[in-house]
């Protein structure tokens, strides 16, 4: 385990740089770049939140229910159901996933927006909002499943999950972060950066190898795991 200020000691030593150049200020954009980084590379299932909300029949938009651009790293799954009974094609708790797209994609299949059915696909339109193609039908109900971004590691919040338990991986995640921000010298950005992945691949093994895009999606790892065979 590793507490705030352990980490912001390790920081400044390992790079031989003092507080008048590594000001806390520096240092905490440091680790919380770190931190970002760690939960987008490995999916965390301690991190994972559901929130539902009520469709609009005639909108395609939805905004981000219960989540800010602040409060989470990546959407897991999304999918639509009906609570009770049947309601516009849809039976009575019947779940339907929706797959992943970006906004072209939305664009072409459904270029009439007052042209409703029930939804299949999902893109994201803005840091909180995302659009459903085709436009919604009727009243459904969407529940969003999502990796949510913790309060991070600071002078008043000392320690965190990942601080606790992969304290190294912080530690190489942030001097890789330092090492670019002094320019160099590059071998010690680059062996930074290899601790940092020799630290991960085990850890990301340990989260069964789960999918950087929508879980309902084969998407690719989002950690290449390397195998023990050549």
């Amino acid at each position: 385990m590793t507490t705030y200020s352990e980490l912001v000691t390790q920081i400044r030593e390992y790079t031989e740089t003092d507080s008048n150049v590594f000001t806390t200020v520096i240092v905490n954009d440091f680790i919380e770049h770190a931190e970002i980084r760690i939960f987008r590379d490995v999916d965390l299932d301690v991190f994972r939140k559901y929130q539902t909300a009520s469709l609009t029949s005639g909108d395609a938009f939805v905004g981000m229910p219960g989540a800010t651009p602040s409060s989470f790293s990546f959407i897991r799954s999304v999918n639509i159901f009906s609570p009770s009974g049947s309601l516009g094609g849809l039976t009575d708790n019947e779940r339907r996933y929706l797959e992943k797209k970006d906004t072209s994609f939305i664009s072409e299949y459904s270029p009439n927006r007052s042209s409703t059915g029930i939804p299949k696909y999902y893109a994201n339109w803005d840091n909180d909002t995302i659009i459903l193609a085709p436009t919604p039908n009727a009243a459904y109900t969407i529940e969003l499943a999502y990796n949510a971004l913790p309060t991070g590691l600071s002078s008043s919040n000392t320690t965190t999950w990942v601080s606790t338990n992969v304290p190294q991986m912080l530690l190489y995640a942030c001097l890789v972060e330092a090492f670019k921000f002094l320019k160099g010298p590059d071998n010690m950005l680059q062996t930074y950066e290899r601790y940092y992945q020799q630290a991960l691949q085990p850890f990301a093994g340990e989260q069964m190898g789960r999918r950087r895009r929508d879980e309902y999606m084969d998407g690719v790892p989002r950690i290449g795991i390397r195998s023990t065979n050549p």
